[in-house]
C-alpha cells in the first residue's frame, strides 16, 4: 500500500472521532523503522514500516502535532536517518537521548516543550515497559508489534477517546456529587 493510500485511509479514520489528540509521540527503533539505530550505519539509506510516512502525513494534515521519544544510544545516527528520510521537520520535540527511566524523562522534556497536557498526548512505541510507565503519567499508550501501521492507529484513536470520555464521566460524577454535598452542608449550617 502506497503513502499516499495510507495517508488516505488514515485520514479517514481520523474523521471518524470526534475527540482527538494534541500531540502524538513515536518511538523510533522497531516503531516508525525496522531496526535499531545503534545496529546501522549513517552512511545506510534506512527505511520506514510501510505506513509510517502516510500516518504521520496524515496527522500533519489534520493539524495534530507529532514527536519523537526515543531512548536510542545513537542520537546522532537518529536524527541522520530522520534527515535522510525528510521527516525530521515534521516533528514539533524530538527527544532523543539514552536514559534509563522508560521514557518518562522524555515525556517530561516533551510536556515541558510543548505544553500539551500528558492526558492530551497518545504514545505508540514497541516496548511494554515504556507503554507501562508512559500510561501511569496519564498518556494513552499504544504497544505495537510490526511498527506503527493503520491498526496501531485506529486501537490508538479508539483508546484514547474511551480514556477522554471516561475521564469527563468521572469529572462529571465528582461534580454532582461535590454539589450536592456543598448543598446539604449549607443546609446544615441554617
Amino acid at each position: 500500500m502506497g503513502d499516499d493510500k495510507v495517508k488516505a485511509e488514515a485520514l479517514q479514520l481520523i474523521g471518524m472521532f470526534q475527540v482527538l489528540p494534541r500531540l502524538v509521540v513515536f518511538d523510533l527503533d522497531y516503531t516508525i523503522w525496522p531496526f535499531y539505530c545503534e545496529c546501522r550505519s549513517k552512511r545506510e539509506m534506512p527505511s520506514l514500516y510501510p505506513h509510517a510516512r502516510g500516518i504521520l502525513h496524515a496527522f500533519k494534515e489534520k493539524g495534530i502535532d507529532v514527536a519523537i521519544a526515543s531512548r536510542s544510544p545513537t542520537p546522532d545516527i537518529a536524527n541522520t536517518f530522520l534527515e535522510k528520510l525528510g521527516i525530521k521537520l515534521m516533528f514539533v520535540a524530538q527527544e532523543i537521548f539514552s536514559s534509563w527511566t522508560h521514557k518518562t524523562d522524555h515525556f517530561q522534556r516533551i510536556h515541558s516543550r510543548t505544553g500539551v497536557p500528558y492526558n492530551s498526548m497518545l504514545f505508540f512505541d514497541d516496548e511494554n515497559r515504556n507503554i507501562q510507565a508512559v500510561s501511569k503519567m496519564g498518556v494513552t499508550s499504544i504497544l505495537v508489534h510490526n511498527g506503527v501501521n493503520l491498526g496501531a492507529l485506529r486501537q490508538g484513536l479508539t483508546d484514547y477517546s474511551q480514556n477522554v470520555n471516561t475521564s469527563e464521566k468521572n469529572k462529571q460524577r465528582w461534580r454532582t456529587k461535590f454539589s450536592k454535598n456543598s448543598t446539604s452542608s449549607e443546609k446544615n449550617e441554617h
